[in-house]
């Protein structure tokens, strides 16, 4: 599997492994609700019941997963104001419960009445507190398995970001970036960059064989860099201008670019202009 696979399909390949986790984690759970009951004598349940009640949890848990990883995202914890983000943290923990235990008794509902049966939840201050502190413990799981998998991703990749060199630095300054690889660090200079190559949610970096990606939008980065000698030339790729080789023009109205590495790009007609006033 090559990065830029990777890159592009990487919310794809969590969603799949998040989901086999869950199906066979409930699953040898209502196997395990299952056997014991047999173990004792008798079911005093149906044989399909477990399955029901184990899947509707997971099923909510999968449903609720996008919002937690927003809330990580938009409200990291703070380690300097511990108290206030305990209590943020565990006040998300609480919603995290009511959704998951709602989603969940609804199904169960849904799929009862399907069968002709009814479904009892128990709406009791006991019961309450007891999906909480299975939610809790889950919730808790859940962050670390989310900050664990970022922080393997971002080793296995070598994302890179910005080094401020003074508080004065600006994003449109940025002339070297830092980039942590595999329990490395190493630094990587901006005019070194041969060209910009977008994948999914991060901005490929290529120095000669060499790839660095950076969470960016080619978009915003192309900007950025324009005052360091770099253009965009395609929806998906950016250049180092000092990197140009020749230009050879196409029937179709593009171009294509060599680079002195060898490598060759595709110049868009909408580009065109653009890379024609910045060679000047």
């Amino acid at each position: 599997m090559n990065l830029q696979h990777f890159q592009r399909f990487q919310s794809i390949y969590a969603s799949v492994l998040l989901c086999a986790y869950v199906l066979i984690n409930n699953t040898v759970n209502a196997t395990t609700q299952i056997m014991e009951a047999q173990r004792e004598g008798a079911l005093t349940f149906l044989m399909w019941e477990p399955f029901v009640w184990e899947y509707s949890s997971a099923l909510s848990t999968l449903l609720i997963f996008p919002i937690l990883i927003w809330f990580l995202r938009h409200l990291s914890f703070n380690w300097q104001n511990i108290t206030a983000s305990l209590g943020m943290y565990f006040g998300a923990s609480i919603i995290f419960s009511v959704l998951h235990v709602g989603i969940m008794v609804g199904v169960r509902k849904f799929i009862y009445l399907l069968n002709d049966g009814s479904y009892n939840f128990g709406l009791s201050w006991f019961e309450l507190i007891y999906e909480y502190q299975k939610d809790a413990i889950s919730f808790v799981f859940f962050i670390v398995l989310i900050k664990v998998y970022q922080y393997v991703v971002q080793q296995l990749l070598g994302e890179a970001s910005s080094i401020e060199e003074s508080e004065q630095q600006t994003a449109s300054t940025i002339n070297r970036l830092l980039v942590k690889k595999l329990g490395k660090e190493f630094i990587i200079k901006i005019e070194d960059v041969d060209w910009l190559e977008s994948s999914g949610n991060y901005v490929n970096l290529h120095i000669g064989s060499r790839i660095y990606p950076l969470r960016a939008t080619l978009t915003a980065l192309s900007k950025q860099l324009e005052v360091q000698g770099f253009c965009r030339i395609h929806r998906s790729h950016g250049v180092k201008l000092d990197k140009v080789e020749s230009i050879t023009a196409l029937p179709s109205g593009d171009s294509e670019i060599k680079l002195t590495t060898g490598k060759v790009l595709n110049l868009s007609r909408r580009y065109k202009e653009q890379f024609k006033l910045q060679l000047k």
